[in-house]
């Protein structure tokens, strides 16, 4: 990759001052609506295996039926985003190739504008409206010569491809919608902000789902869009930056990818959501779950791992499809590979009577029917004084099934262990009772992917009281029954 080309990547902001908004209502404007005269500035081409495509000429339909298109079967479309050397990437076939292999019966179209896109990106982002209109011409040759129904269309965008796909959707002539547009990671520069006729919106299809994978802000700019654009936004890992692309992360892009892994690792975040939609198709029995929740924050808490009323839904192509007056934000983590799915487990800790202030460091280890955690640090920012309650976002690599047994660490902090010390060294004989004792209370452990909530006791006759740099072991409480569990779920 050429110094050129990373340099009009970082210096995307520069670009950007010479470009103007994209202004006017798609809508409205009758000059805008396809007709059967439209000249395609886009090439489209039926992926077939591998790498081979058959290209489509929506002005010659008989193109379409050479190619093996199935008027009988749904249709995909995938739309890239704006290209910094003018060639198709990798991650396009990829996709392809997982819808192919995966839901089989079914037909992909890639649709080709790196004419358009290989330009400066205010010059791409003005395109994506020529892009849109020529995809919503394809459908309407579709609908005019095959009767073929929009409903069954699925426009999956990446980047400024996923305003093209909204576009797309608004340019679509008929009284039926195209039944769902994924935006993946739709970009951010000249579009946040803007109104919902100037960007991807939940109004351009039935369904509207987007992934945000980087909307970290960089010189008051983000390269994906942070704002809700659809019915339901994920944002996993907070949408900002996610595990494995940071830049310690180079040298392992670099063994993977040669000389094009600086690219790799400038780009990991906000291609990040294809690889996560990807993962949905692949790894179809490890389908990664999201939370609805105000913020991350909050998230990050534990206090939103809920699925009453649809609380909860399903990131990638199986997303359940349930639409609500307005955009519901799901969070959720994520591993630094694929298979991307982390489990998510609400810790709930109660401290009782608590007499002097403490800070503790904590460390808990579950065991389920299927598997143990591990040790997991648990950080507590606060002193423990009184009476307190936390909560907590643990995630795991593993289904740790029936939860049966959970083991508490106080480590204690460095104050204490130097106290500790002296009181041991000079008073050998008293340093028991001289010890730090931590009164806990209930324990309440909830997992987000089952929605199981077990309670803990302590396993043996003295209490719940725990020393400092001592471990206890707590089991599930005798009243904490299967019958009780799905009270409290539901």
């Amino acid at each position: 990759m050429s110094v050129l080309k990373i340099l009009s990547f970082l210096l995307l902001t520069a670009h950007l001052n010479e470009g103007k908004r994209i202004k006017g209502n798609r809508a409205a404007d009758t000059e805008d609506r396809v007709n059967e005269l439209h000249v395609s500035s886009s090439v489209f081409s039926l992926f077939l295996e591998g790498e081979d495509t058959c290209t489509l000429d929506p002005l010659q339909l008989h193109t379409l039926t050479s190619c093996g298109f199935n008027s009988s079967n749904p249709l995909i479309i995938i739309t890239h985003g704006w290209s910094l050397d003018g060639l198709m990437e990798a991650w396009v076939h990829k996709l392809a190739t997982a819808l192919k292999k995966h839901l089989m019966d079914i037909n992909v179209v890639i649709t080709d504008w790196l004419a358009l896109a290989h330009q400066h990106y205010p010059t791409a982002a003005k395109s994506t409206r020529t892009v849109g209109k020529d995809i919503a011409h394809l459908l309407h040759s579709l609908q005019v010569h095959y009767q073929y129904p929009a409903k069954r269309v699925h426009l999956i965008g990446y980047s400024l491809g996923a305003h093209i796909s909204g576009f797309a959707g608004s340019y679509l002539k008929g009284p039926h919608k195209i039944g769902r547009i994924t935006g993946l990671d739709p970009a951010g520069p000249l579009f946040e902000g803007m109104s919902p006729t100037d960007r991807l919106s939940p109004d351009d299809a039935e369904f509207v789902d987007a992934i945000h994978t980087f909307t970290q802000e960089r010189m008051g700019l983000s390269v994906g869009i942070k704002q809700a654009v659809a019915h339901y936004d994920f944002y996993p890992n907070g949408g900002e930056f996610q595990p494995g692309c940071d830049l310690q992360d180079i040298y392992e892009h670099i063994s993977t990818y040669g000389l094009q892994g600086f690219e790799q690792t400038v780009k990991c975040a906000h291609e990040r959501s294809v690889h996560l939609f990807i993962d949905s198709l692949l790894n179809q029995d490890k389908q990664s779950m999201a939370y609805r929740c105000s913020d991350q924050s909050a998230f990050n808490k534990g206090i939103c791992l809920h699925c009453r009323k649809n609380r909860c839904n399903t990131l990638g192509y199986h997303i359940k499809k349930v639409k609500s007056g307005n955009s519901k934000r799901l969070y959720l983590k994520t591993g630094p590979r694929m298979p991307y799915k982390l489990y998510h487990y609400q810790f709930r800790i109660q401290f009782v009577n608590q007499i002097v202030g403490i800070e503790p460091h904590l460390t808990i280890s579950l065991s389920g029917t299927k598997g143990e955690s591990g040790d997991l640090p648990i950080h507590v920012n606060e002193l423990i004084l009184g009476n307190k309650t936390f909560t907590f976002l643990i995630t795991l690599d593993k289904d740790l099934g029936e939860l049966m047994m959970l083991t508490l660490h106080w480590e204690g902090s460095a104050l204490w262990k130097k106290m500790l010390n002296r009181v041991t060294t000079f008073l050998p004989w008293g340093s028991r009772q001289q010890k730090p004792v931590m009164a806990v209370g209930h324990i309440m452990v909830k997992s987000g992917e089952t929605q199981q909530r077990t309670s803990f006791c302590a396993m043996t006759n003295d209490g719940q009281q725990l020393e400092v740099s001592q471990d206890k072991t707590f089991v599930r409480c005798e009243d904490d029954t299967p019958k009780k569990q799905r009270r409290r779920n539901y």
